[in-house]
């Protein structure tokens, strides 16, 4: 049997989805064009720092983005009836 999907439980449309890492992604990449431009025009150490990003930074780009967040489903655990019974309840046959 399926489970009953509440609204709440609905997680996003795939085109805000879509969207979301697209942002995520030209963010990282914007970030990684500014890298290359000061790499250019800076010198020495901090031309290696700025070119060392450049060249890492698609990989934790595409990482972010594709991040899936933490499922918001929360699994319900079965919960067993308790049973008691008295003592006086209990027959023996011999």
């Amino acid at each position: 049997m399926s489970k009953r999907q509440s609204a709440t439980s609905i997680n996003l449309s795939p085109e805000d989805e879509r969207r979301s890492r697209m942002v995520k992604y030209s963010v990282a990449m914007s970030i990684r064009m500014v890298c290359i431009v000061l790499g250019v025009f800076t010198q020495g150490f901090l031309m290696w720092i700025f070119f060392g990003l450049a060249i890492f930074l698609p990989y934790f780009a595409v990482v972010l983005a594709n991040q899936q967040g933490a499922p918001k489903e929360t699994t319900s655990k079965a919960i067993a009836p308790k049973i008691t019974i008295k003592s006086d309840q209990f027959k023996f046959d011999d």
